[in-house]
């Protein structure tokens, strides 16, 4: 009667097919709550909060979030496609396709590279107002941009402090054919889909405009001095010249007219000296 019946556990089933949904903050505590998570977990892009640590990094999460959020992004796709150059976001060059795919205002976006004509390409087209764009960005326009970059090596400081010469990994060496069309594509996109972006640009335009906002030095030069005075110089002095008397230039002039009246020649350099 007392006899002790095991009953068997039953443990929840696993459920599978059910439909992914990302975790959006609805207020600014949940935001903060987020961003917090993100940042103690290292999770931050290195781009977004750079050098900053604790309630700061948690603070450059959270605007990239809420920045996100405005594009339409989710949270963790907002912090894969947004970077920080000169206090600006911006996105990178896949971000903004993506932003203007996620619009649903695109009926179609393309990009490429033309290897006859050596540039990149973008075509788009809204498909609520039917206007079509296309862009073309050659390597000329990225060699008068200042982007392009051949060099196999580059100098740089390493960690004992010495410069060393290592490759150049930088993206428009080693991907220059799709920086091309990525660049065409900030370009189409950003007039096509202005009411989409809002203003935000891509990674290349901010860059440009964080080096053209460094602070220049307009301090005048000082005033140039004044040459020094030339140094006094004692003149030579003045030999005492000869003394002639009236009587004595009397007696000469004489002299002389009487010689010239006896047929004399005349010695002018003797009479002058």
């Amino acid at each position: 009667m007392n006899a002790v019946v095991e009953m068997a556990s039953r443990a929840p089933a696993l459920m599978a097919g059910a439909q992914v949904g990302a975790i959006i903050p609805r207020s600014i505590e949940e935001m903060w709550r987020v961003s917090t998570m993100v940042v103690r977990a290292g999770l931050a892009p290195q781009a977004l909060v750079g050098k900053k640590t604790g309630e700061e990094a948690a603070s450059a999460v959270a605007i990239a979030v809420m920045a996100g959020a405005e594009l339409g992004l989710p949270p963790m796709v907002a912090l894969r496609s947004f970077t920080v150059i000169g206090g600006r976001p911006a996105l990178y060059g896949d971000g903004i396709i993506n932003v203007a795919r996620r619009s649903k205002k695109a009926a179609y976006i393309r990009t490429g590279y033309d290897e006859t004509g050596k540039f990149g390409w973008c075509e788009a087209k809204r498909s609520d107002t039917g206007e079509e764009k296309r862009v073309e960005f050659s390597e000329a326009d990225a060699r008068a941009a200042g982007l392009w970059d051949d060099r196999k090596t580059v100098k740089r400081k390493g960690f004992d402090g010495q410069w060393k010469e290592v490759p150049n990994d930088a993206p428009w060496f080693r991907y220059s054919k799709r920086m091309l069309a990525w660049r065409a594509a900030g370009y189409c996109l950003r007039e096509l889909f202005a009411d989409v972006l809002g203003g935000i640009t891509d990674e290349f335009e901010a860059h440009e405009i964080a080096a053209h906002n460094e602070p220049v030095n307009i301090t005048p030069p000082s005033a140039p001095r004044p040459p020094s005075p030339p140094s006094a110089q004692i003149a030579a002095p003045i030999e005492e010249a000869e003394t002639i008397e009236h009587e004595q230039v009397v007696e000469e002039t004489g002299e002389v007219i009487e010689a010239i009246q006896d047929g004399e020649p005349f010695d002018l350099d003797a009479f002058l000296s």
